[in-house]
């Protein structure tokens, strides 16, 4: 979806945004995520997107906590066979912001449910959709069962080995 139409995709105060609950979401075509569409088989394809904010009672009084969703589907390169790969995207998220600057809470550090990111000013959220699908894609996608891919016009091609081996000479001079 263009920019056109579209609740902001910046938050100046994600500290704010989250202790006033607020929420936003949308929909972004994956050519608009330069990173993402670079490793992509093909560009054809949206993601459907929502933030929400939330507070949550921790050890140091009340939490900000921003929630992100993504689902989609992306058209991934298999690595065997070099076609393309339907990858479906159902992401959730749980994110601690922390002040730039600030520790990050020993308690985050253990908890593998809530991942702290540290933020200097706005937040972009597309940046921060784009970090979290690319660090969810599989780092080698493959098929189950795929073939190898051949030469194009090649379907029955000839070794090239084959041609040496005629050159080598008769098989019993070893």
């Amino acid at each position: 979806m263009s920019q056109q139409g579209v609740p902001s995709r910046i938050i100046h105060d994600p500290f704010r945004f989250a202790t006033e609950h607020r929420a936003l979401q949308g929909e972004v075509q994956v050519t608009d995520l330069p990173r993402l569409a670079d490793a992509l088989a093909s560009t054809e394809a949206a993601l459907k997107w929502s933030l929400e904010g939330a507070t949550v009672d921790g050890v140091q009084g009340t939490e900000p906590r921003l929630r992100l969703t993504v689902a989609g589907e992306l058209d991934l390169s298999c690595q065997r066979c070099l076609g393309g790969l339907a990858w479906p995207v159902q992401l959730e998220t749980v994110l601690q912001p922390v002040r730039a600057g600030q520790p990050i809470p020993e308690e985050e550090l253990e908890d593998d449910q809530v991942d702290a990111i540290e933020i200097d000013g706005d937040l972009d959220v597309l940046a921060l959709l784009e970090d979290e699908v690319l660090l969810a894609m599989p780092i080698a996608p493959r098929h189950q069962v795929c073939e190898l891919p051949s030469p194009a016009g090649a379907a029955s091609k000839e070794s090239p080995f084959a041609a040496l081996a005629s050159l080598r000479g008769s098989p019993s001079a070893k």
